[in-house]
């Protein structure tokens, strides 16, 4: 159903608005109000809606979840079943997505599956007629969302199996959303331990408050785009390092280091040099990360030496930033156990991010949704720094 906005009410006369100057990066600016969730970084503390977000990872399947962001509830019984039955029918791609997936994944080349799901998300909602969310009611904004979630696992286990020149596995319609993943990832139905330490990661990674990605995507779904040029633009962001990017780089410390009598010393001195330790520190949290002590949890019920020196590097790593930083609370973030977790179930590094997208999409759009409610376009100022103006343009010689 189209919306019609011409009966609006009168718009105002538009008057200027002061700039004011606000922190870098918008650090600690409140730019909307949200009823998806929160992150509370003092406290150590995030909830999708009224849960917590680890309680939900601990105790509720994947689709519940999707459901809660999506209706705003979590779901009985009847709606579970119903929930999961519908999205696991809109897995499968439009023959114009699958007959082009060889050709986005050649050209795609080394950069992996994400690069190539922007190219692919973008089809995808040309064959499925998305529709610019200004110009579509909310049921209608909310089938476009479920539509590209739902097809999201498809394209990055496509993408990555025909980029290493195998096949993609066409989904099942019984398997959860994270257990189909694994199963098109491999092409083998996973046990269910892996899957369901999967599912846990997935859940504890849908939404975190103001994130790049997502406000990337609200404010694409502020200008009235369609779902897919929304997601496409929260892709995007997702995949440069500072955001996505981390969880396989938090492993590549662990593989760096080696062996336990090395921590010390290769901690120190990247420290002392001002690196980065990826895996470590958070624009928000002061305290643990919560997804950090959850997944090191999930861990550990694995065991092994590989979790044992994650553990050591972790509380060796956090001894020397407090000496070397005092003062600044300096703990694991989401991506250092969730590399460990990931490589323990059998993904392959490259898929660490797309992996995340693949929980983060749902998030991303419970928020468009949210946004395409409020039509007001997010539009800041900049302040000029540059040469003075006007100065004449110098003639021709």
């Amino acid at each position: 159903m189209s919306v019609n906005r011409s009966a609006a009410t009168p718009v105002a006369p538009i008057t200027p608005v002061k700039p004011i100057n606000v922190p870098r990066g918008l650090a600690g600016v409140v730019v909307t109000d949200t009823e998806i969730g929160d992150v509370r970084g003092l406290e150590g503390f995030y909830h999708y809606r009224q849960y917590s977000a680890v309680d939900l990872a601990g105790t509720r399947g994947f689709e519940d979840v999707w459901h809660l962001l999506v209706h705003g509830e979590l779901p009985d019984e009847a709606r579970r079943s119903a929930f999961a039955a519908e999205t696991a029918a809109l897995r499968r791609l439009p023959d114009e997505v699958r007959t082009a997936l060889p050709a986005i994944a050649a050209a795609s080349g080394g950069s992996g599956p994400l690069a190539g799901m922007r190219t692919a998300l973008s089809l995808l909602g040309a064959a499925k007629g998305f529709r610019p969310v200004y110009d579509i009611d909310a049921d209608e904004r909310r089938r476009d969302t479920v539509v590209a979630a739902a097809a999201v696992p498809t394209l990055l286990t496509a993408l990555h199996r025909l980029g290493r020149g195998l096949d993609p596995v066409e989904p099942r319609d019984d398997l959860p959303y994270a257990a189909n993943y694994l199963y098109m990832l491999t092409g083998s139905e996973p046990d269910p331990k892996r899957a369901r330490a999967i599912e846990q990661y997935l859940i504890s990674t849908i939404d975190h408050g103001f994130n790049a990605s997502t406000f990337t995507a609200r404010v694409i779904a502020s200008t009235g785009a369609d779902v897919a040029a929304c997601l496409v633009g929260a892709v995007g962001a997702l995949s440069g390092p500072l955001h996505g990017g981390a969880p396989s780089r938090a492993l590549d410390t662990l593989d760096a280091i080696g062996t336990p009598d090395r921590i010390d010393a290769w901690i120190r001195e990247r420290v002392l040099a001002g690196d980065r330790i990826m895996g470590f520190g958070h624009p928000v949290y002061r305290t643990e990360d919560p997804r950090s002590r959850m997944l090191r949890e999930v861990a550990e019920s694995f065991g092994g030496p590989r979790v044992e020196f994650a553990v050591q590097v972790e509380r060796q790593v956090e001894a020397i930033l407090a000496e070397l930083k005092p003062g600044r609370e300096l703990h694991t973030n989401v991506e250092f156990y969730a590399g460990v977790v990931m490589e323990l179930c059998g993904l392959p590094r490259e898929m660490f991010t797309p992996t995340f997208a693949a929980a983060r999409v749902v998030g991303w759009g419970a928020n468009i949704l949210e946004q395409a409610a409020d039509s007001k376009i997010i539009r800041p100022v900049a302040r000029y720094v540059g040469p003075g103006a006007p100065v004449a343009v110098p003639a021709m010689v």
